[in-house]
């Protein structure tokens, strides 16, 4: 059996967040007509959010942010359904209920609706602006399979991926505005998420000259299957069969390390003092989708 998900990976500079949508729809249209059998189309974090990185770029951020109920997203739903795909359009600026800013990340299906969206959990402090989000988000892919979120610095903290393996993900998307030297690390956590928690991890990032690039894709064995080598604009393409995962988690890591199988129901819980819980032996194995 193979549950197949065609994707296109678009590392690419940030749009202004004043740019008008139509020139992303043409990209993506552009994007379609190169790659035509792409089902789910992803791009970097804040990549319809570009600001000049002035004093006033938190300024610029929360003009950019809207409800996920305005008019970009409207928008953004029709270009899906107009094209038939999976479209996560990198992140954006929202506007909360109370006026909060966060960093979002929405996914919208081929029939032109939004079907999920994710706020940034982990804001990359003290350097940005947004309010944290308080929950983690999957989304079902129907008759593919189901996609965890999380957005570039939520990554280096282990307990994002393995909750959205636990939920069921059998992809984690990570769009990603790294900018910085910390992307060569970054590489290291995007194989370490997906052996630890034997899922495929796909993670976008900006192109130059804003972003360091190096998007790749990673099995859930850990071996990367497409890497960008640098910053430059490019768009990676891979056909991840979802079912690898439920290979790697019924006869393990290289054949030997099954660690969604490691408690027994009749095992002792354990205490897990700093978040004031426990690993619960019976509830220890994720969700299917």
């Amino acid at each position: 059996m193979s549950r197949p998900l065609p994707l296109a990976l678009v590392q690419a500079p940030p749009r202004p967040a004043t740019a008008p949508l139509s020139g992303f729809a043409e990209d993506v249209g552009k994007l379609l007509d190169r790659f035509p059998q792409t089902r789910l189309a992803v791009y970097p974090e804040l990549h319809l959010c570009g600001v000049d990185g002035s004093p006033s770029a938190t300024e610029q951020l929360q003009e950019a942010a809207e409800p996920l109920d305005g008019p970009r997203s409207r928008q953004l739903a029709e270009l899906a359904g107009d094209l038939g795909v999976w479209l996560l359009p990198g992140t954006v600026c929202e506007r909360g209920e109370r006026g909060e800013l966060f960093n979002t990340a929405p996914v919208y299906s081929p029939e032109g609706r939004l079907v999920a969206s994710y706020r940034k959990i982990f804001p990359w402090r003290p350097h940005e602006p947004y309010d944290p989000g308080d929950r983690f988000v999957v989304a079902d892919l129907p008759g593919v399979g189901r996609i965890g979120i999380s957005i570039c610095y939520d990554a280096w903290f282990p307990e994002a991926a393995r909750q959205l393996a636990w939920l069921g993900a059998e992809v984690i998307v990570n769009p990603v505005m790294t900018t910085t030297a910390d992307r060569a690390q970054e590489l290291v956590l995007a194989r370490a998420n997906a052996i630890v928690n034997q899922v495929f991890v796909v993670s976008v990032n900006t192109a130059g000259p804003v972003g360091t690039g190096r998007s790749l894709v990673v099995d859930p064995e850990g071996r990367v299957r497409a890497e960008a080598p640098d910053s430059a604009a490019t768009v990676l393409t891979d056909v991840l069969d979802l079912d690898d995962v439920t290979r790697v988690r019924t006869f393990g890591t290289a054949g030997l390390n099954r660690m969604w199988d490691q408690f027994t129901d009749a095992d002792t819980p354990i205490d897990l003092p700093l978040y004031g819980g426990r690993i619960d032996p019976g509830r220890w194995r994720p969700a299917t989708g």
